[in-house]
């Protein structure tokens, strides 16, 4: 399931009086990296829950390849939070394994994933006593199972040591190559500089220069 370009025009997202994006265009295409930075409630998290289909935008328009955006379109999305959203009983092999039969992901993809990630380094240990590149990796290797069109992730690199820092950065770089949509929220001006294709930055709900 490709797609070409994720574009939103005027969007505004309120929350009562709140205006968290104050009218933000935005045009994210196949093969690029798009790094969506600013401080801390400029919107930066809002504008991704928007590009998710999590929330709806309180007017604007978002499109996928020039049409209207419609509910099937989240099969084609993966977003992978700060916070990893794992089953902290589960090991990392029945965390993955669970999330592959939700997607009904080919067996060979699995395990391509597992391998990359190392993800047998990890079993049998429940995922709350893991390391936090632990579970990130255990977190990539899930979000990467459908072969995500648009991969959305936010302040992935938080919380990492160097090694796990590269890990992410070549793995963001390899879906960029593979053809598929990147967004990512980042604080980290270094990392940022490593992988983006363009940057948006926000302030206030607005978009300025980067």
């Amino acid at each position: 399931m490709s797609l070409n370009k994720v574009e939103g025009r005027q969007l505004v997202k309120r929350f009562g009086r709140t205006r968290a994006l104050a009218g933000v265009n935005v045009e994210l295409r196949a093969g690029e990296v798009t790094i969506i930075e600013g401080t801390n409630g400029s919107g930066k998290s809002t504008l991704l829950s928007l590009l998710s289909l999590i929330a709806k935008p309180s007017s604007g328009h978002l499109r996928f390849d020039n049409r209207k955006v419609r509910a099937s379109d989240r099969s084609r999305i993966s977003v992978l939070s700060h916070e990893p959203m794992l089953y902290a009983d589960l090991d990392a092999s029945q965390n993955i394994d669970f999330f592959a039969k939700l997607v009904a992901a080919k067996k060979e993809r699995r395990d391509s994933l597992y391998e990359r990630f190392r993800i047998q380094e990890l079993d049998g240990r429940p995922v709350r006593s893991l390391s936090r590149g632990q579970k990130q990796r255990v977190a990539l290797s899930r979000a990467l199972l459908s072969m995500p069109a648009l991969l959305l992730l936010d302040e992935p690199s938080t919380g990492l040591d160097e090694a796990s820092v590269e890990l992410l950065r070549d793995v963001i770089l390899e879906e960029k190559e593979r053809g598929a949509v990147v967004a990512v929220v980042t604080h980290s001006d270094s990392f940022a500089s490593e992988i983006a294709d363009q940057r948006v930055r926000l302030h206030r709900g607005k978009r300025v220069e980067a």
